[in-house]
């Protein structure tokens, strides 16, 4: 069938600019593997995410397949999230490649489970900042905003209620900013005192790093627009937009 040559010269011109569009330069990658417990917000997490890279410009790759994390695959990315990640998710290379990762410029976010995630790889330990050690029952609790300036928090009120899983620690870095905290007489099976950090950032051997306590439950990615603008904040300053 012969095209006429206007139709052509369209077709041809789509053929070109699929095939020789840039690749996009402001990419995340949400890795979500689990080798222990596996959170079913994990879907609504990815779509949430997706739906914050496509409002705010920037793309949104998703795996639970270790092998993405090589040297050459990585430096696609601004930022890499772990979403509810669990257990021992990446083998020595992979390790390897991400600590490489991150010290080229890379940034990190660790969403609420990121903390129960690696327990054997001391550099992951500090860079996410804590490690898990128990929780009470999903409940409601407030949230104390100390840092109003960064922007993952700047849009929060300074007492914020809301429904979660609340993780004690086993151990914390003081080498991390800490921007919320959690009110102990506000919910039951507390263990941590009278601080409680609840979300934190810093800068981590030439890259950048962020990690939320929350978002354990659905309604956090599906309904809670005061946490997905949290979120955002979070990945955008890992990414040094």
């Amino acid at each position: 069938m012969m095209y006429p040559t206007k139709l052509t010269g369209v077709l041809s011109l789509f053929l070109f600019l699929s095939f020789t569009a840039p690749a996009q330069k402001n990419k995340i990658l949400v890795f979500c593997k689990t080798a222990g417990y596996h959170h079913q917000s994990i879907a609504e997490g990815k779509l949430a995410i997706i739906k914050l890279g496509a409002g705010n410009k920037f793309g949104v790759d998703t795996s639970s397949d270790a092998t993405v994390f090589t040297k050459d695959n990585l430096k696609k990315y601004k930022a890499v999230v772990f979403l509810n990640t669990t257990g021992n998710v990446l083998d020595d290379a992979q390790q390897a490649a991400f600590e490489q990762y991150i010290r080229s410029g890379g940034g990190f976010v660790g969403v609420h489970a990121a903390t129960d995630t690696e327990y054997d790889w001391p550099w992951y330990g500090r860079l996410v900042g804590a490690y898990f050690k128990s929780h009470p029952a999903t409940q409601e609790a407030t949230l104390d905003v100390i840092d109003d300036k960064h922007t993952s928090t700047k849009h929060l009120p300074k007492r914020w209620t809301r429904k979660d899983e609340w993780y004690n620690y086993k151990w914390m870095s003081d080498s991390v900013h800490v921007t919320m905290t959690i009110d102990e007489s506000t919910y039951t099976g507390n263990r941590m005192g009278t601080t409680h950090p609840m979300s934190w950032y810093h800068a981590f051997e030439g890259g950048r790093a962020f990690y939320t306590e929350l978002g354990h439950t659905n309604e956090s990615f599906t309904t809670d627009t005061l946490y997905l603008q949290h979120l955002l904040g979070g990945i955008q300053y890992a990414m040094k937009k």
